[in-house]
């Protein structure tokens, strides 16, 4: 079984912000799986099916971003996953904008999200499929650039990433990671 955690804060005044493309992953992953996302427990909602054969819970946790790692930890020590089956979709301010870069493990960089995961699960062997969100605009508040909004322009090149992001969760859904660094991890 597999986890696809997408990280965000809940509620509609963060909808459609940059540091909820996480939970955008989730809501497209669903969408062409047909998993339906109504289920509420580790501090999340949640939905189960299957992605490349393989049964799947998409999840959405709602403890906002810097407590992620709460809802998760929950999740893993319910159903004893493995860490390399627990796969994090998150907003990187790091990478290239409208780019996706996934990785095996790692540091939690700048991310308060990651931060907390590594925390809860006492670890940074887990795989996380980064999403490039831009970065912030010269003194601009880095807090206030990621709860912000893409212009249109942006939209669509985020749209795009999101896109190429679910593509690579399902890759290494059906097939491995190595696969989906390999095919997505391209310059």
């Amino acid at each position: 079984m597999f986890a696809v955690v997408g990280l965000g804060n809940p509620g509609k005044d963060y909808s459609n912000t940059r540091h909820n493309v996480g939970f955008d992953t989730i809501n497209l992953l669903a969408n062409r799986n047909n998993i339906i996302i109504n289920k509420i427990k580790y501090k999340s909602i949640y939905g189960e099916g299957y992605i490349g054969g393989k049964k799947v819970i998409l999840m959405k946790p709602q403890t906002y971003m810097n407590n992620s790692g709460m809802a998760l930890l929950d999740l893993c020590n319910f159903y004893k996953l493995p860490l390399e089956n627990v796969i994090v979709a998150v907003d990187d301010i790091d990478i290239e904008f409208g780019t996706i870069r996934i990785r095996k493990q790692g540091s939690a960089g700048s991310h308060n999200g990651l931060k907390s995961i590594i925390y809860h699960l006492q670890s940074e062997d887990f795989p996380r499929v980064k999403i490039g969100i831009g970065n912030k605009r010269g003194g601009q508040d880095l807090a206030d650039f990621v709860l912000s909004r893409f212009n249109k322009d942006e939209r669509m090149d985020i749209d795009s990433a999101i896109e190429k992001a679910a593509l690579a969760i399902e890759t290494i859904i059906a097939y491995d990671i190595d696969r989906a660094m390999n095919e997505f991890n391209k310059k």
